[in-house]
């Protein structure tokens, strides 16, 4: 967890850090999304993790709702950890993170590209205006703060 370090913040972004934002975070839940990941063995295979630092990230994805865990074995006791939908809801966000990587971040041609399963087109995440479709530049987004916040600026 980040700490109530942004406590004083009237912002999504910085709520949502406080659950997803620590290192590994959105690793483990790419795996579950993308790659089938289920099984604490999977997470540690597949990201070479701590294991003190990923008993810690599933515990609060399953505290938080992202995911939930499920027994697979009485003996050993073992568990499976699947994604909620509150968990899947992050798929977009990650769509999102993985194109401003592959412009920003990554050299050379994108290391993943994310497939429709159905027709093999490619996936992207798209900012746009619910009414006309359009948004061509972020100054075009206006954060308007709910009733009873008080404003950030």
């Amino acid at each position: 967890m980040l700490g109530k370090t942004y406590d004083a913040q009237v912002c999504s972004i910085a709520r949502s850090l406080e659950v997803i934002g620590e290192r590994w975070s959105l690793l483990i839940v790419r795996d579950a999304a993308f790659a089938g990941a289920t099984r604490y063995s999977d997470f540690q295979r597949s990201l070479g993790i701590a294991t003190n630092v990923l008993k810690s990230r599933l515990d609060r994805f399953v505290d938080t709702g992202i995911m939930r865990r499920h027994k697979y074995s009485e003996q050993p006791e073992l568990y499976e950890y699947l994604l909620t939908d509150k968990g899947r809801a992050l798929v977009p966000a990650l769509v999102a993170l993985t194109e401003w990587g592959d412009r920003w971040a990554t050299e050379g041609d994108p290391p993943i590209l994310y497939t429709h399963s159905v027709c093999g087109a490619g996936i992207t995440q798209q900012t746009m205006c619910a009414q006309c479709g359009q948004v061509d530049e972020p100054a075009e987004i206006q954060p308007i703060i709910g009733p009873g916040m008080p404003p950030t600026r």
